[in-house]
């Protein structure tokens, strides 16, 4: 079994929520995602301009990215499938793999 929390400064993974920490444009409060409202998540590779250096917010209408000024350096998009929200909320975590095995488990 792998520790129950995941947290890397900007998200926040534990048995109760997903915190999408300087997600609110401009005001840059966290956005908390129960995790019962969560019914799924797609990832994909940060691609060389698309996304890697949108700091705030996406060029996708579809999703919505938090603060992170270390998004260019990062490799993988992770875009949340979330009860009634528009648009979806999307994050790009400092360790993925450890994000999405304790995700996997925690949505069983």
């Amino acid at each position: 079994m792998t520790a129950a929390t995941y947290d890397d400064g900007l998200v926040l993974l534990d048995r109760h929520a997903i915190t999408l920490r300087r997600y609110h444009f401009p005001s840059g409060t966290s956005k908390v995602i129960p995790l019962r409202s969560v019914r799924g998540y797609q990832t994909e590779s940060l691609g060389l301009l698309v996304n890697r250096f949108q700091l705030w917010g996406s060029s996708d209408p579809r999703r919505w990215l938090p603060l992170d000024i270390r998004r260019p350096i990062k490799s993988t998009l992770v875009t949340l499938d979330v009860a009634g929200a528009r648009p979806r909320p999307a994050c790009t975590p400092v360790r993925p793999g450890e994000f999405l095995a304790l995700l996997d488990e925690l949505l069983g």
